[in-house]
């Protein structure tokens, strides 16, 4: 069931009862709680503008720092004279650094707030990308990179906090909405990279250079959230008692009872979203020189990822909102993961010839994403319940997804060639497909573990 279908039935937000959204009873101001004084009357007319502007500028930053690299691959390694094993350890560091970091992202978000800490990632973000071209050696780059990917990390498992916090009458719009800028980004960057890099004078450090610039726009919205947050902290968690007929709550508000791991929708949820992670970033780091190697010219081989990419941008937004009217998501996760299959199928057999046929299903394919974050919302009952499965399954889901972009790495460099690497890939779209469909069916995390609403 859709959540604006939820919004609808239950009534506009003014009613003086509590309205129940997809997170819960959501309290309004009543005699329990008091109307916000007048002076901060106008600005909660701009403020929910505001954080959606920080929340689009935040997305269109989450993935430039690898297909960016991705589109100058071979340069970067020739600049700093890496092996292919080296660049392959390269595609593999946003996998180890989401794992890693995402994980403390929710008791960072505990004690700074999901804002100030997104806030700090974007501030990382464009430190790292002004930092890497220049840092000089292969470990400077690798470090500064990583510093870029430790501030996308924390975003990344608080984007659906955020929406859930300040938006939980429109999870799947705004869900939607950020994935779509998400994937404007990504194919923006593989477009752009090389022949920005040309305009700019041919060298391969100022392409990459150029897109801190980008995160540096974003800071200042996120700025102006964190200093606003005393006069609008968003929706706070509803009491028990908010809700007729709600049990009472034995756990503190925000520490819900019961273990993530005794969940087996938890569970399948982090394997679809690793392996369709594990897709993504081998398609991001090593698409353009599958292309390249098959005769096609670099500026042609960074369009073809941008294509794959720009798939995204559309279908992110459709397939959150087409998600939320179903009560199972499995047959979506099918459709997604089949086109990935004859998209691999054509890389095997005519590389060059069927590009562009192949960089459109590959882009039907990596639109699991948007479907994995909207079944984070969609298989938790409480915002405190979408914290923990956000980072539970981003976290577990990438630490599933290290292992792929290294190994395709070391296998190219060993075979000489992409059939057997293509073949791993198109290989891990099985499980992936049998995990998506797990994970999608009606249930919910709190049902599953006693976890209090």
């Amino acid at each position: 069931m859709s959540d604006e279908s939820t919004a609808a039935r239950t009534g506009p937000a003014t009613a003086p009862a509590a309205v129940r959204t997809p997170s819960g009873a959501r309290p309004v101001p009543g005699p329990a709680d008091p109307a916000p004084p007048a002076s901060a009357a106008p600005r909660s007319v701009w403020f929910p503008r505001l954080v959606m502007a920080a929340v689009v500028l935040a997305a269109l930053n989450l993935r430039p720092a690898i297909t960016g690299l991705g589109a100058l691959l071979e340069e970067v390694r020739t600049g700093l004279d890496m092996s292919g094993a080296v660049a392959g350890v390269l595609t593999s560091v946003p996998a180890v650094t989401f794992a890693v970091f995402g994980i403390a992202a929710p008791r960072l978000a505990r004690r700074h707030g999901p804002a100030a800490v997104v806030c700090a990632g974007m501030a990382a973000v464009a430190a790292g990308l002004l930092i890497r071209p220049y840092a000089g050696g292969t470990p400077g780059f690798v470090a500064a990179t990583a510093l870029a990917l430790i501030g996308i990390a924390v975003s990344n498992v608080l984007m659906p906090v955020i929406v859930k916090r300040y938006f939980p009458d429109r999870v799947g719009t705004m869900t939607g909405l950020y994935s779509m800028a998400l994937a404007i980004g990504t194919s923006t960057a593989a477009a752009a990279t090389v022949p920005l890099t040309g305009a700019l004078g041919g060298d391969w450090r100022t392409g990459l250079a150029v897109w801190g610039l980008l995160a540096v726009a974003a800071v200042l919205p996120w700025v102006l959230v964190v200093r606003s947050r005393g006069r609008h902290p968003g929706p706070p968690p509803a009491p028990a008692s908010a809700a007729p007929g709600a049990a009472p709550a034995a756990a503190a508000p925000g520490r819900p009872a019961g273990s993530i791991v005794r969940s087996p929708t938890a569970w399948a949820l982090a394997g679809f979203f690793g392996l369709q992670a594990t897709g993504a970033y081998i398609t991001m780091g090593w698409l353009p020189q599958i292309f390249r190697d098959a005769g096609v010219p670099a500026s042609t081989a960074g369009v073809l990822l941008a294509v794959t990419m720009v798939m995204g941008v559309p279908l992110a937004f459709v397939i959150p909102r087409l998600a939320a009217r179903f009560r199972t998501q499995g047959p979506i996760a099918v459709v997604l993961g089949l086109s990935g299959l004859a998209g691999y199928t054509g890389l095997l057999l005519a590389p060059a010839e069927g590009a562009w046929a192949w960089a459109l299903l590959l882009g039907l394919s990596n639109c699991a994403f948007p479907l994995a974050l909207t079944m984070i919302g969609m298989r938790s009952r409480s915002a405190a319940g979408t914290v923990r499965l956000s980072a539970f399954a981003q976290s577990t889901g990438y630490l599933i997804s290290i292992p792929g972009p290294l190994l395709v790495g070391v296998l190219y460099e060993h075979t000489g060639s992409w059939g057997l690497p293509v073949a791993l890939m198109a290989g891990l779209l099985v499980p992936q497909i049998v995990l998506g469909t797990l994970a999608g069916r009606d249930r919910t995390i709190e049902d599953e573990t006693g976890m209090r609403d």
